[in-house]
């Protein structure tokens, strides 16, 4: 029998939910470190709080009946029109850091509103197509929820943002394939990608986007430029040996080489202090935490929820692969973070709220 334990006579998964809470505790370890060699602590300090404010959303969320979603299309759409409108917001309000508009500055904290808008995308399309999953031989619903998507996708990619974007798609499509599409409706859909990869590349990305994908594909080019950053990383995860150097003792990770070992490079940090032996462990726990939110998908009596469950492992495990295969130089660099590992309050406290809302699907 599934282990369960029971809170006030409701039934929560502590697989589930300690598969996260060991993620988040191996990535406030990495952060401490880093921040050892840095000399400052502040951002350690914020992302226990923003740890702290996400157990307290999932919390609330799990309590919270999800049936309510379900059965009130309106307030999901209301939802995803005060997503677009922080998303638009962020062009006027947002400062420009390192190039980009992406969070929302108040005081010493930043707010990201593409973390929140992954997750109404899924609801909404979890929405949309367990109203139409038996109808799904009609192209209009694919253009239509594709529209969904490529709305706050465009204003993502303005920003810019090509990682979240990506994300996007990965979630659009990946809902796509569990509701049924056609094999020559997807072909078409990867022929229609194909062509708008080629356009992007010669009149959207931009200089430096170029650069990082031309380093990854010939990474003798640009060196000491774009292709420093994933050359760092390959060191790093190559010098930790089985069980690593130890907590404040990885050279790349203390003596800033490694660059951004709190965010988007994390994994290589962690593989060099802790190890093969802590990568493999980091890897276990993002199995297990998968293994759940499928379970909760392939249990579920109803598609909304078993829509919302899959849509939400996909979303997961695409930040997943492409973070750790940027930190392998599988992938080029596009700025993706290990998801409930990475420092950042916007991703940690929005994969908490998926969790609350796994939970609240799992428990009524």
């Amino acid at each position: 029998m599934t282990p369960q334990i029971f809170f006030h006579g409701r039934r929560i998964d502590p697989i589930l939910i300690g598969s996260a809470f060991l993620l988040s505790a191996m990535g406030l370890l990495s952060l401490y470190s880093s921040s050892l060699g840095a000399g400052n602590f502040l951002n350690f300090q914020k992302q226990i709080g923003f740890f702290i404010a996400g157990v307290i959303i999932m919390a609330g969320l799990s309590f919270f009946d999800w049936r309510a979603l379900r059965a009130d299309p309106y307030f999901i759409l209301f939802l995803y029109l005060l997503c677009l409108i922080a998303l638009a917001g962020l062009f006027i309000f947002a400062p420009e850091i390192r190039g980009t508009r992406s969070w929302y500055k108040i005081g010493s904290f930043s707010a990201d509103p593409i973390e929140p808008t992954k997750i109404v995308i899924l609801l909404l399309l979890a929405k949309y197509f367990s109203q139409r999953h038996v109808e799904l031989y009609n192209v209009r619903h694919m253009i239509f929820s594709g529209i969904y998507v490529a709305i706050p996708a465009f204003l993502i990619f303005l920003h810019p943002d090509l990682g979240s974007v990506i994300i996007l798609g990965a979630v659009w499509l990946g809902i796509l394939l569990i509701s049924g599409i056609k094999l020559r409706h997807f072909i078409l859909l990867c022929v229609f990608f194909a062509v708008l990869s080629a356009a992007g590349w010669s009149f959207a990305l931009k200089d430096y986007q170029k650069a990082r994908i031309v380093s990854f594909l010939n990474p003798g080019e640009n060196y000491l430029s774009a292709g420093w950053q994933q050359a760092q990383s390959k060191i790093a995860i190559g010098s930790g040996g089985l069980f690593g150097k130890g907590l404040g003792r990885g050279a790349q990770t203390q003596y800033g080489f490694l660059p951004e070992p709190q965010t988007d490079f994390i994994f290589a940090a962690i593989a060099e202090e802790m190890g093969a032996a802590g990568a493999i462990f980091l890897f276990g726990l993002f199995f297990a935490l998968l293994w759940r939110i499928l379970k909760i998908a392939f249990d579920a009596s109803n598609n909304f929820t078993r829509l919302f469950a899959a849509g939400f492992a996909v979303l997961i495990l695409s930040q997943i692969f492409i973070n750790i295969g940027m930190n392998l130089g599988f992938l080029p660099i596009i700025g993706i973070p290990l998801p409930f590992v990475s420092y950042g309050g916007s991703g940690l406290i929005m994969a908490y709220a998926g969790i609350g809302i796994l939970q609240s699907m799992k428990i009524h």
